[in-house]
């Protein structure tokens, strides 16, 4: 079992959280947390697989006749859920990382778009956690921890939790693809 000292705080941020199948609570049941921060003062990310069905557009009227009017929205974790936050991010194409940009101002958002490599969403709310509080959920295996790949993001959003866990191992996978009802087994 790994062992989450404070020298590794930092190096969560950028991972994905994959609640653990036994996981109840509502808000995180079979959710894929990405987390933006992760530092002795605590961690902070959204939900990437709790689609809105909404986009900008639809949300505010200042944005329907923008190029901002077609992000989607998703509900991005129990926090401030009537916040909205703007998130981007991309991958180099020479493979060389991964660039996340968190809680984007409008007119940056704009410019984002005309960006080929840039993917956008809108956040309703945040995941956060305070000081130790993840470092104790990690130590009771509430979450499992995955690196983030190209394809996260191109997984349809109700399958991105059962992917991305069972590609882990052969174990996860069996849990990954369990019904909710096991009586439907």
């Amino acid at each position: 079992m790994r062992d989450f000292s404070s020298s590794e705080h930092s190096a969560l941020a950028g991972s994905l959280l994959l609640a653990h199948p036994a996981m109840s609570d509502g808000n995180f049941r079979r959710s894929v947390v990405l987390l933006s921060a992760h530092d002795e003062n605590g961690a902070m990310g959204v939900v990437l697989n709790r689609p809105l069905g909404k986009n900008l557009g639809q949300l505010d009227p200042a944005f329907a006749l923008t190029k901002l009017a077609d992000v989607p929205l998703y509900q991005g974790g129990p926090v401030e859920t009537a916040r909205l936050m703007l998130c981007g991010w991309r991958f180099h194409p020479d493979g060389s990382g991964f660039q996340l940009m968190f809680g984007i101002d409008p007119d940056k958002a704009l410019h984002l778009l005309d960006t080929d490599s840039v993917h956008l969403r809108g956040f309703m709310g945040y995941s956060g956690w305070s000081a130790g509080q993840l470092e104790e959920e990690l130590k009771r295996q509430t979450w499992v921890i995955s690196a983030l790949r190209p394809d996260t993001f191109g997984t349809p959003d109700q399958r991105l939790w059962s992917n991305l866990l069972g590609s882990l191992a052969p174990e996860w996978k069996l849990l990954a693809n369990e019904p909710d009802d096991p009586t439907l087994n």
